[in-house]
């Protein structure tokens, strides 16, 4: 009898270490990946967006693994959709 608890007080300690790192990293990390996941799929026409490498574009067709964007009135790219980091909901312009 004596045996298990002294199993029980050495694994208890891991498995609450465990359920702390569950639930201060994974779970959170998961709910982000699901929200940008479910971002670049409803990306369509006209959206802004910031890519990994910091350029900002618009949307002008979303394509299954590309996205076709306007970086300005003369240049349009193709960007992996992997390389989106965020949708930009609202432009605020500079007062000054």
């Amino acid at each position: 009898m004596e045996n298990n608890a002294n199993i029980l007080t050495s694994i208890l300690p891991l498995v609450v270490l465990f359920a702390i790192f569950y639930f201060l990293v994974i779970r959170p990390q998961q709910k982000q990946q699901k929200a940008h996941a479910k971002m670049l799929s409803e990306l369509t026409k006209g959206d802004k967006i910031v890519t990994n490498g910091g350029l900002y574009a618009e949307v002008i067709k979303a394509e299954e693994d590309f996205i076709k964007a306007k970086l300005n009135d003369d240049v349009i790219v193709r960007i992996d959709r992997n390389f989106v980091a965020r949708k930009i909901e609202k432009v605020e312009s500079a007062q000054g």
